[in-house]
């Protein structure tokens, strides 16, 4: 009865969605980020393969910062299969089991993988968003679930990249879109912890806000951010 249970759920399931779900092919890690094999996103992100199998998968997650250092937020599209509708950051996603996106130099399998999203995700085309410009500043791992079947496991690379860009997001994965100032991002922090608005920010981006974003954003306004670089440590974040 279960599996009967699961396939008229994932019947309902978004065509885009569910396409993006079986054909990607997200990169198993342990948890020293070492490649261990490939599975689908859809398996990667079922909460019963999360907690049976221990699987964990590498991730990125983009902060993009105007030229007046404000930090541009997406809301997630109601289609989406896991959080939808939550506001986070500028891009997140997986890189892919594919040889572009597996270099492990200078970390450039994840700025491809980034630099291929932000198109998909926000059109913003890849000559705007080079992949030299990325500033990997250090990774986290969490585990955290979004309904009774899904969550994220993931081993998640930090990108920073501060650029000018024309935005046309994709309504396959995006709502909405907006850029914040360190005062807007606290007043939305708030709203949401109050529940106010419906407000709801995704389990990654908090962790990020909670732990490192604005000693970070500092470094963005001084044109410092190599000095906050950290790739040896691997946080284990809650």
């Amino acid at each position: 009865m279960a599996g009967a249970a699961a396939a008229v759920e994932d019947a309902g399931m978004d065509e885009v969605q569910k396409r993006l779900m079986f054909d990607d092919e997200c990169i198993l890690v342990d948890e020293q980020d070492n490649v261990v094999g490939h599975e689908s996103k859809y398996n990667c992100h079922l909460m019963e393969k999360i907690e049976s199998e221990n699987l964990l998968h590498r991730a990125f997650s983009v902060f993009l910062f105007n030229s007046k250092y404000e930090l541009l937020l997406q809301q997630r599209s109601a289609t989406k299969v896991t959080f939808p509708l939550v506001w986070t950051n500028t891009c997140c996603s997986h890189p892919l089991y594919r040889e572009s996106e597996l270099i492990q130099e200078n970390y450039l399998g994840v700025r491809n993988a980034a630099q291929r999203k932000l198109l998909d995700e926000l059109g913003i085309p890849a000559e705007d968003v080079p992949v030299d410009q990325f500033t990997p500043l250090g990774r986290m791992l969490y585990k955290a679930p979004s309904d009774g079947k899904w969550g994220e496991h993931e081993l998640d690379y930090l990108l920073f990249i501060v650029r000018d860009v024309k935005v046309v997001p994709n309504p396959d994965e995006v709502a909405d879109v907006k850029y914040v100032s360190r005062e807007q991002l606290k007043e939305l922090i708030r709203k949401a912890d109050a529940g106010e608005e419906g407000l709801k920010l995704s389990p990654w981006f908090r962790l990020v806000v909670d732990n490192f974003l604005m000693g970070w954003w500092d470094h963005v306004e001084k044109g410092t951010l190599n000095e906050a670089v950290d790739m040896e440590t691997i946080h284990k974040l809650k």
